[in-house]
């Protein structure tokens, strides 16, 4: 009886807290103006201290590193596969087993961050980040590769939410949208510029070089995070349960190797081969994903110190940013793999231009992601949001009226206008979502986004690279017309789906403003009526 009443209570807590702030939260949905404080409050929430911009630095470092070399490894694949001696199939694993890595750890970020120091988390992350590094720099096994990257994910699964945390926790009320803006232009751009940092590295150096410049950058991270990383909230005596652990991490590995073996399937199954074992494996893995995951929420409703507690999802303003927040990287994050398959097989680009393609949108993600953060400061969550990732949607419906006439620079041109607006909506996601959860379940917010994201990101990939795989089945050699043709095709289906994808994860934003500014104006009635 003890561990039903401890959740039943956690969950009265949230939706207790939610109701008691949502007069004042309401200003910052609709209004331009901050809530009034007093004078000298005020002008300490002004302030952002010099070692909360070293904290973000470290851990942001940390995290752009690791999740850069997710999609340098994309381009490094065909060198893999002849100095290992490793199919195409074979060597994705490279990249699938980090995101299997990566979103087994996300879930326990909000665990980690409760029971142990933040600076603790984060030296482990860098002691993680070099071990894996030193190894992909001297392994000369494949084996050993694979040891690498699920080490790495570890630590960039420790580090990304870490860095969010930090931000969440330390930022002053009145900059946390731009802040949190700079901790997503990380997430963002890094995989974008990823295909473009392994092209020009590699076009001149040995791919080992890639994790030789890393580790100075981390080790820099490293001793800036020591000096400027500081525990502002005290640790709990949080318990890890082994089972709920379990559950998530099958959910989340059963899902994503569902995913990784459809594609493969489909892409057996188009080009006449034996599709027999990838579909088995589709199916059980797939079971097990979905039936795991249903196992952790039930697991997580009834027990005295849940994992993650999802009783923040209950809201559907919560709910409904979380779905966006899976949907749209789907988009941003497929975009890199789409841009640089249909500028090489269907254009002709080396693999250099293809990586670069995706640079001026990925540049100016960087610089819009903060600024969008500086929008949802000034004006609130509505505009801010709804306005740029409209817009975005500009981009792929260009790509799909041109798709068979396409040009490197209209590649260049289209993605640009996509990865603007998007910058500046999407900063601001989380943000708005975590705003409607009380502050001591944000790392819980905190850990369920972050592993949306990368359950997007992985999902995005496979989706697209099987379309893609479709159109050119049965097309002929690579380099010839009829296989330029059939990838243009294939490229047409792409960013038709991306519309779509577009247009659901808008429509889920729209309807938590509106949900949120009803619930608002109706708390604010009662306000004066007491």
């Amino acid at each position: 009886m003890g561990a039903p009443t401890e959740t039943t209570n956690a969950d009265n807590t949230i939706n207790t807290a939610q109701a008691a702030s949502a007069v004042q939260s309401q200003q910052s949905v609709q209004s331009p103006q901050p809530p009034q404080q007093p004078q000298a409050q005020q002008s300490d929430d002004e302030k952002i201290s010099g070692k909360l911009i070293g904290s973000i630095i470290a851990v942001g470092s940390l995290a752009f590193i690791g999740i850069l070399t997710e999609t340098v490894m994309t381009v490094l694949f065909p060198s893999l596969m002849r100095e290992f001696s490793v199919s195409t199939s074979t060597v994705q694993w490279i990249t699938t087993i980090y995101l299997l890595s990566v979103a087994a750890t996300m879930p326990v970020s909000s665990f980690l961050k409760r029971r142990f120091k933040i600076k603790a988390l984060f030296l482990a992350a860098v002691a993680l980040a070099i071990i894996g590094s030193l190894i992909m720099i001297v392994a000369h096994a494949f084996p050993l590769l694979l040891l690498a990257r699920v080490i790495q994910g570890i630590g960039s699964g420790i580090a990304t939410p870490l860095m969010m945390n930090i931000i969440l926790e330390q930022s002053p009320r009145s900059k946390i949208g731009r802040l949190m803006g700079v901790g997503s232009l990380v997430i963002t751009v890094a995989p974008a510029i990823g295909p473009t940092v392994g092209g020009a590295v590699t076009s001149v150096l040995p791919w080992r070089a890639i994790f030789v410049i890393a580790i100075p950058i981390i080790l820099l991270a490293a001793v800036i995070g020591c000096r400027c990383i500081e525990q502002k909230v005290p640790n709990e005596d949080a318990y890890l349960d082994p089972l709920q652990l379990t559950a998530i991490v099958f959910a989340l590995v059963g899902l994503v190797l569902a995913l990784n073996q459809d594609g493969v399937a489909v892409g057996k199954l188009v080009s006449g081969g034996d599709a027999t074992f990838p579909i088995v494996v589709t199916v059980v893995c797939l079971v097990v994903g979905l039936g795991s995951l249903v196992l952790f929420a039930y697991m997580s409703s009834r027990a005295f110190s849940p994992l993650l507690r999802l009783g923040i999802l209950r809201d559907p303003v919560v709910l409904l940013h979380a779905v966006a927040y899976t949907l749209m990287p789907l988009v941003a994050i497929g975009y890199g793999y789409v841009i640089t398959n249909v500028a090489q097989l269907s254009l002709g680009t080396s693999t250099f231009v293809a990586g670069a393609l995706v640079l001026p949108g990925a540049l100016v993600g960087a610089v819009c992601a903060p600024l969008g953060g500086w929008f949802y400061d000034r004006f609130g969550a509505v505009k801010p949001i709804l306005i740029p990732m409209g817009i975005a949607i500009l981009g792929p419906t260009l790509m799909l009226v041109f798709s068979m006439r396409l040009t490197a620079t209209m590649l260049a041109g289209f993605y640009f206008i996509f990865g603007f607006f998007y910058a500046i909506g999407n900063a601001n996601v989380m943000t708005s979502a975590l705003s409607e959860v009380p502050g001591a379940f944000k790392p819980d917010g905190n850990a369920i986004f972050n592993t949306c994201l990368q359950f997007g990101g992985a999902a995005g990939t496979a989706l697209f690279a099987t379309i893609l795989s479709v159109a050119q089945a049965g097309a002929g050699a690579e380099g010839t017309a009829s296989f330029a043709h059939a990838t243009a095709v294939g490229g047409a289906w792409i960013f038709a789906t991306m519309i779509l994808i577009c247009l659901i994860g808008w429509s889920c934003l729209a309807m938590a403003m509106r949900i949120r500014v009803r619930r608002h104006a109706a708390a604010s009635r009662r306000g004066r009526d007491q």
